[in-house]
């Protein structure tokens, strides 16, 4: 046998092609490339996943927690909408409500505590009953 081209073929090859027995560069050179863009699309899509989470690391500690619930939860499920209503929750400032109730019932704790008797604070007292007349035991009539 001879190792002579046939004379039907072109002369000149392009360079994707390999001779037999040869490694396929482009082969390699793609597999490698299609492995980087999947690992970087599944970052991109865990970093996506976790946006409602980050924002709302900035609020309040519930509200943290129910956001983080809901992103776990659309992650398992592959529920859109649960997302959804994280990230939409993550956004909406809750009003503090807890605070002033706290603050309500310290100053309460404090003023009990300390039997504050100045004339603004006197604690409440029942008013005082007034004495039974004597009665007579042996009749049951008063005197």
């Amino acid at each position: 046998m001879t190792d002579q081209i046939n004379p039907l073929a072109t002369h000149h090859l392009p360079p994707f092609i390999t001779a037999p027995g040869q490694t396929d560069g482009l082969l390699v050179g793609i597999g490698i490339f299609l492995l980087f863009v999947v690992f970087l699309l599944g970052v991109t899509f865990l970093w996506l996943h976790s946006l409602p989470e980050r924002v709302a690391h900035k609020g309040q500690k519930l509200q943290f927690e129910v956001v983080a619930i809901l992103c776990l939860l659309a992650l398992f499920t592959h529920n859109n909408l649960l997302w959804g209503i994280a990230l939409i929750l993550a956004f909406i400032d809750l009003p503090d409500l807890v605070t002033p109730l706290t603050r309500i019932s310290d100053t309460l704790e404090r003023v009990l505590s300390r039997g504050d008797r100045t004339p603004g604070n006197r604690p409440a007292t029942a008013p005082e009953a007034p004495a039974p007349a004597a009665a007579d035991m042996t009749t049951g009539t008063e005197h």
